[in-house]
């Protein structure tokens, strides 16, 4: 890997990091993450792959109270980067970085916790100042704080970078079949557990139809990805407009026609 690959490569893990808390242009999300540094290392190909497979386990991850979901970025970026460095593009290549991606999400809750610790100082640090009503300390600590959330993902992937590809190579060919068949499987009931939240979320009378019809383009072999796309925003669009239309139908099927004496009826 060249060094303007890995400078890319950090500063997509340390956007991962940030995007982690701040959701805003979804960085950290595993489809994006790998995406990206598929593009920087010049594996856009298995980056992609890997990154799909990690997208629909991240689909059944959710904090739910005090209970935090594994770290999609760190699984997301180091496991890409052990994918790129292993020079794996085949099928096995790919199923072997998703079972360490699993793990590593575990492990980067121990790297949250670290970070959120060191954040509760922070916050401390921010009363002082809101104490004292310098706006310009509390707007630097919140910096601060948010390039803590960055460097917790940047930081090991900048390590995973300095190791040699042979021995990442090396290791990822070791790993016995039995496990990475096992975390295979489990990465697919994680995949299950994922897709039943958003079915379920979706599950109103309204969207059904077009739930089933995605399966039946789908089973299309001549539709490519983008077309299946096209095929989508046409059908929401056509939905949208249909229901707009239906919107003012029955407002107007509820008026008498006279715009003024609706109105005043009104206000009677």
């Amino acid at each position: 890997m060249s060094s303007i690959s890995m400078i890319l490569v950090v500063l997509v893990a340390f956007l991962a990091g940030v995007e982690g808390i701040l959701d805003e242009f979804e960085f950290h999300q595993p489809l994006i993450a790998c995406t990206l540094i598929g593009i920087v290392t010049g594996h856009l190909g298995p980056c992609l792959a890997l990154g799909g497979s990690l997208q629909m386990m991240a689909l059944g991850w959710a904090n739910i109270g005090a209970a935090v979901s594994p770290d999609a970025a760190l699984a997301s970026v180091a496991s890409a980067i052990i994918l790129v460095l292993g020079g794996g593009s085949d099928e096995i290549a790919v199923k072997s970085a998703i079972a360490v991606a699993i793990p590593l999400a575990v492990a980067g809750l121990f790297l949250t916790m670290v970070v959120r610790t060191i954040s509760v100082a922070v916050v401390h640090q921010m009363d002082t100042a809101a104490e004292k009503g310098n706006f310009g300390a509390i707007e630097l600590w919140q910096y601060i704080a948010i390039c803590l959330q960055g460097l917790r993902i940047a930081i090991p992937a900048a390590a995973l970078c300095f190791i040699p590809s042979e021995v990442v190579s090396g290791a990822l060919q070791s790993m016995p079949e039995w496990l990475t068949s096992g975390m295979a499987i489990g990465g697919g009931m994680v995949v299950a557990v994922g897709y039943a939240l958003v079915i379920n979320m979706m599950a109103t009378p309204e969207v059904w139809p077009f739930f089933a019809l995605g399966f039946v383009f789908a089973a299309i072999g001549d539709l490519t990805l983008i077309a299946l796309g096209v095929i989508g925003v046409a059908m929401a669009l056509i939905y949208l407009r249909l229901t707009e239309n239906a919107g003012a139908a029955a407002g107007a099927a509820a008026g008498t026609g006279d715009p003024l004496g609706d109105i005043l009826d009104d206000y009677e």
